[in-house]
Order: structure tokens, then C-alpha cells, then sequence
């Protein structure tokens, strides 16, 4: 599933024409509006006519986002970031479980050394 997370999809839910720019907003994570002025600009002001062929070409190959890819707003921004930044991402990830693999060594060192009492608890329980 993680694989399809990083991949660019069309975005029909907050298309204006085919998707396009609502895709690629939601692939960098940048607002819709800003791409979109950012392709008129270029277009019209700078007279980059490709880029018309190349937003039709676009939204002819690409697949439309799936409904419910992401579960909630802060898994859009992690995937996002998964996106522009793979290192830095592991790293964070790497951070935010670092303390539960702390106390889970913790537990798994309480469980496996000696303590008389423990092995009393689990037999009483038995």
C-alpha cells in the first residue's frame, strides 16, 4: 500500500478541469491555487505552449486518486513528506519509535532476567 501512497494520481475531488494541478499540489503538497496560477503564467506569460500538451498527455496517462488513500489530514502530510524527503522521513519515523522500542526492551529485559517474584506472580497464575 505504501507504494501507491507515493505515486502521482489525478485528483477529481478538487479537479477544476481533468485534475492535473490538484494532483500535483497534492503530491507536493503545495495549495491547488498556487499550481494552478503557477501553469496559467506560464502558459499565457511566458508563452511555455508544451505545457498544454503536456497537462493533456497528463491527465490522459495518469490514474485518478483512489477514494480514502490517505485516513486522515496527517497521513496526507506524511506521505507528502515521504515524497520530497526519504531520509528525512525514515528519520522521523525512526525518532517516534525509538521510545516504544526503549520500553519494549525494557519490558522484554523485566520479563526474561531472574526476578524470583515475577516467576511467582506467573505461577500463581497458572
Amino acid at each position: 500500500m505504501s507504494d501507491s501512497r507515493t505515486k502521482f494520481y489525478l485528483d477529481k475531488q478538487n479537479a477544476k478541469w481533468k485534475g492535473v494541478c490538484a494532483g500535483i499540489a497534492d503530491y507536493t503538497g503545495v495549495d491547488p491555487l498556487w499550481v494552478r496560477l503557477g501553469t496559467a503564467a506560464l502558459t499565457i506569460i511566458a508563452q511555455q505552449w508544451w505545457i498544454v500538451a503536456a497537462y493533456i498527455i497528463i491527465a490522459w496517462v495518469a490514474s485518478p486518486k483512489p477514494i480514502g488513500l490517505y485516513e486522515s489530514p496527517e497521513d496526507a502530510k506524511f506521505w507528502q513528506g515521504v515524497r520530497s524527503n526519504t531520509k528525512r522521513s525514515t528519520t522521523e519515523v525512526r525518532s517516534k519509535l525509538r521510545d516504544v522500542d526503549r520500553r519494549l526492551a525494557d519490558i522484554e529485559m523485566h520479563y526474561t532476567s531472574r526476578n524470583s517474584q515475577l516467576a511467582q506472580e506467573i505461577e500463581s497464575l497458572r
